[in-house]
């Protein structure tokens, strides 16, 4: 398979995953929110001083969150080892790396969308003129930033050899075989030698 179609299917199943949980999303939006509110509270949102240090704060508030949303990016593969069958079921493990940073990318855009609004009725800016230059913005934002989450993770990873992955497999297919020897008879079990990885 080519790197494209196995990029899609990693990204298809970490879109699953996470609008089946909903982990990340909502306790971002939540984060982001009260980061907002509390803003607002420091100054009085008058239209000139919104204006200057609305972007500023939006952008903050942004920044916070991702740290928050990108921290747990292999999480999921490190527990019961998925992230090596991950890596043996794709032909480039660049792959891995481009479905995670599409998906985080598309999560911390989805985030800014969905806060774009309250940011502006909070802070009392116009944003419907310049909404696809906002979308534009927030786009090459979240790429970078998904980007600068993204990468360290993936490369601090331990990478685990095909070799000895196919090992530690064997190994397990032994050990079952012996087991299920051992269950059927347990006087001929007795003289097969335990199998120890």
């Amino acid at each position: 398979m080519s790197v494209l179609s196995n990029t899609t299917a990693l990204l298809g199943k970490e879109l699953r995953t996470e609008f089946r949980s909903r982990e990340l999303l909502t306790t971002t939006v939540v984060f982001i929110l009260i980061v907002m509110v509390l803003f607002s509270f420091t100054f009085d949102p008058t239209v000139g001083e919104s204006r200057r240090f609305g972007p500023g704060l939006l952008w903050l508030a942004f920044l916070f969150a991702s740290s928050l949303m990108l921290q747990p990016c292999f999480l999921r593969e490190l527990n019961n080892d998925t992230l090596s069958a991950l890596r043996l079921s794709v032909s480039d493990p660049f792959a891995i790396f481009l479905a995670k940073l599409a998906a985080n990318t598309l999560f911390l855009l989805l985030t800014e969308l969905l806060l774009l609004p309250i940011f502006a009725i909070l802070y009392n800016i116009p944003v419907l003129a310049v909404f696809g230059q906002l979308v534009l913005v927030f786009f090459l934002g979240s790429l970078g930033v998904a980007t600068a989450g993204t990468l360290p993770p993936s490369v601090s990873q331990r990478p685990i050899s095909s070799r000895a992955c196919a090992r530690t497999a064997r190994s397990r297919s032994l050990r079952r075989k012996h087991q299920a020897t051992k269950a059927a008879s347990p006087a001929r079990a007795m003289k097969l030698p335990i199998l120890m990885e």
